[in-house]
């Protein structure tokens, strides 16, 4: 038996829970336990949920792995996490779905749903194995080709078509790829300024108009992976207002930083760890986000978590690798970029980074709120707190943040996964 005493649930008032057998047992105050946790001025979340991490294994073990990938998710509050598809082999198959789910349990520091890629070999011409994957042991129910899009239209409305079948979702990576030849950074003045060939915010829009109309004339469900216009939160928030079944995510790095970076970064211009897909965009863009996220019509908080190492990043713009990590700081920069704001309280923010992403997901047994007979996977944060970031203090694998040097908010003190403990103080466990 373990009890977190005087924890405050959502933000609200102290109260103590009681763990039994990996179940909350007991809220309520002055209960006893075999173990006491002090939570004084902690505050008590569902397990964060994560629709998009990229934990590269099978085949890019040198950037990241299912073992280093899900300690970082745990240090970050994370209970679950899906693992995108983009790896060498792809997960096409249920044989490397499946390798990649036992491999999570084999590690046990969140839970781990792989995401089944849309075409065999991310390649766009022909549907992967979508049934066998989502009757195989690690159950898929999200499917993308994120890091490329299914551009054809054809293919997108017979995935879309597909996954009605057992309830699945194609979470599509938005991006017209006649748009983006060479695209280098969000297409206005930065890009004009720095002589790097711009990204277009209709290469996105486009394709998430497109495919809101698709999931509408099938009647199937759509998921929009990491938003990042301004006109994208339109045209998700018009096809919402006709009821069709449309969700999206933003991440974190979209929701505080901007295209500006890449001028003013500390160490000079061209600093490649800000080189992104989709990329940073300016700041009317991330107070629409930021809106967005705020009034639902951009579902939840997903990380596109996408280590690299240091050589495919610490190399000139035009060659560097595309990707942020985002596991271990995702909770304090929500923080910075929305309760701080006033934008949310911490109800939303369990909403946006624990329920939704669940629900989207088709999880059971997690984002469920903290009450008596639910599974304790619990994340204890301190959001009192302010400490640089600092690279070098992190677990995953790779070292591509961009928030080196910046003092974000919080802490995540404590993690538990069906009531044991992945961290304690901060530490892995």
């Amino acid at each position: 038996m373990i009890v977190i005493r005087n924890a405050r649930i959502l933000g609200g008032e102290p109260r103590d829970i009681l763990i039994v057998n990996g179940l909350i047992s007991e809220i309520g105050a002055g209960l006893g336990g075999e173990t006491v946790i002090e939570a004084e001025g902690l505050i008590a979340l569902p397990g964060l949920v994560d629709l998009h991490t990229h934990l590269r294994e099978p085949g890019r073990e040198d950037a990241e792995t299912v073992e280093t990938g899900t300690r970082a998710a745990a240090r970050g509050g994370f209970t679950a996490v899906h693992a995108m598809a983009n790896t060498s082999p792809v997960a096409d198959t249920a044989g490397v779905v499946e390798q990649v789910w036992r491999r999570g349990q084999e590690a046990g520091h969140c839970d781990v749903h792989p995401v089944g890629a849309v075409t065999s070999g991310l390649e766009g011409k022909h549907l992967a194995e979508l049934g066998a994957m989502a009757d195989s042991q690690a159950r898929v129910r999200v499917f993308s080709d994120d890091g490329k899009c299914v551009s054809d239209a054809v293919l997108m409305r017979r995935a879309l078509e597909y996954v009605k079948a057992f309830d699945g979702v194609v979470a599509q990576h938005a991006q017209e790829p006649r748009l983006t030849e060479g695209a280098q950074l969000n297409e206005g003045e930065v890009s004009g300024r720095l002589g790097l060939t711009g990204w277009p915010a209709v290469a996105e829009e486009a394709i998430i108009a497109r495919d809101c109309l698709l999931a509408a004339h099938v009647g199937s469900r759509l998921h929009v992976c990491h938003v990042s216009t301004a006109g994208s939160v339109e045209i998700i928030r018009w096809a919402k207002s006709k009821g069709w079944n449309v969700t999206a995510e933003v991440t974190p790095h979209h929701l505080l930083l901007t295209d500006s970076c890449a001028e003013e970064s500390p160490v000079g211009p061209y600093n490649p760890i800000y080189k992104v897909n989709p990329p940073l965009r300016t700041q009317d863009d991330v107070n629409a986000l930021r809106e967005a996220l705020a009034d639902g019509t951009i579902d939840c908080v997903a990380t596109d978590h996408a280590p690299h190492p240091v050589e495919d990043k610490e190399t000139e713009w035009g060659a560097a690798a595309m990707g942020m990590i985002g596991l271990e700081t995702a909770l304090s920069v929500v923080q910075e970029a929305m309760v701080e704001t006033g934008l949310l309280d911490w109800a939303g923010v369990a909403d946006r980074m624990s329920t939704r992403p669940a629900r989207i997901g088709r999880l059971s047994g997690q984002g469920l709120a903290l009450e008596v007979g639910a599974p304790a996977n619990i994340t204890l944060y301190d959001p009192a707190v302010r400490t640089p970031v600092d690279p070098t203090a992190m677990v995953s694998r790779s070292r591509n943040t961009p928030y080196e040097g910046l003092t974000l908010p919080g802490r995540v003190v404590a993690t538990f996964l069906r009531g044991r403990p992945t961290v304690l103080d901060g530490k892995l466990v």
